[in-house]
């Protein structure tokens, strides 16, 4: 009895040996597995890649322009054009401006509005007070009710904004055919494309539809719009205008010079931004410079200090 539980008994020592012997080899490739992960290289190669697909994604997201409509809903993409004022340390060509305005309120203003832009923005960037103060004073608006309740007239003023073509939206619809003349005051930032695409609009007109295009009655082909049917015709045409300066009146020539004069009304503080932004980079390139002085300053003793294990020396006996 004792000879065979001692021989059944050696099968059941091994097999613990064995497994303890796995136990052993799983735990020190498991051990030896975290280290190696754990060790400051693979740390650092982890961090470094999840630190620049972080930033590739949003350099991504951020740079990608949003997009309300389909492309086929979008119409043609408008061509990039060189803006001068589009740089970052360049402002306003203040003699297109001047232009601008000039063919605004010659061709466009029969129909469009610039009711968030007052007659006082104009003074030092395109005319001068007296030449303000005279388109103004072309205008009537109405004073505050007198004692009997009844509205008078007065001429315009400089704190005045400028006035609409029509008395309401109804009135501007009924003289259009039922469309809608959009009001240019924030018209360059509210169309995709800028001024690449008001200027494409503007010089994009065929002398004829192409084949195959059908237009409704009353509509314009326009392969820039939307839809390609415009309700506006085509108002720039070669010499319509009469620069002041001199200047030949192309349609290209007009086309410019009045985005360029939209561009400015949506963002007259155009140059007072930029030259925040110059000051603000300047700035922080600074405290960036001196941040990190005082960052290796700070932890130079503890980036090169060196820690040593000293174990305990037993006393001799």
């Amino acid at each position: 009895m004792l000879g065979r539980t001692a021989m059944r008994g050696v099968p059941f020592r091994g097999l613990a040996r064995q497994s303890l012997n796995r136990t052993s080899t799983r735990s020190a490739s498991s051990s030896a597995g975290s280290e190696s992960a754990n060790s400051p290289f693979n740390l650092t190669l982890t961090a470094s890649v999840a630190t620049a697909a972080a930033l590739g994604s949003a350099a991504y997201l951020f740079g990608q322009e949003a997009f309300a409509s389909t492309p086929a809903e979008e119409g043609l993409h408008a061509t990039a054009y060189p803006w001068e004022h589009a740089k970052w340390t360049k402002t306003f060509d203040h003699q297109a401006l001047r232009r601008g305005f000039q063919v605004y309120r010659e061709v466009c203003a029969s129909c469009h509005s610039l009711t968030r832009v007052p007659w006082r923005s104009f003074v030092g960037v395109t005319h001068t007070v007296d030449e303000m103060k005279a388109f103004a004073e072309e205008n009537e608006y109405d004073t505050e009710p007198n004692d009997q309740g009844e509205i008078e007239k007065r001429p315009g003023k400089l704190s005045d904004y400028m006035p609409s073509p029509y008395k309401n939206e109804e009135a501007a619809r009924a003289a259009n055919g039922g469309a809608l003349p959009p009001d240019l005051s924030l018209i360059v930032k509210g169309r995709h494309g800028g001024c690449d695409y008001i200027f494409s609009l503007l010089t994009g007109y065929p002398d004829e539809p192409p084949a195959g295009a059908s237009v409704q009655e009353g509509m314009n082909f326009n392969p820039y719009f939307p839809g390609t049917a415009i309700a506006m015709g085509r108002v720039l045409f070669d010499g319509v205008v009469e620069y002041e300066d001199g200047t030949p009146a192309t349609t290209s020539q007009m086309a410019k010079d009045v985005v360029e004069f939209l561009n400015w009304s949506a963002e007259p503080e155009m140059d007072d931004r930029k030259k925040m932004g110059v000051k603000a980079l300047t700035l922080l390139t600074g405290l960036f410079a001196v941040s990190v002085w005082v960052k290796r300053y700070k932890w130079s003793p503890i980036k090169t200090r060196k820690v040593v294990y000293s174990p305990p020396v037993s006393p001799r006996r």
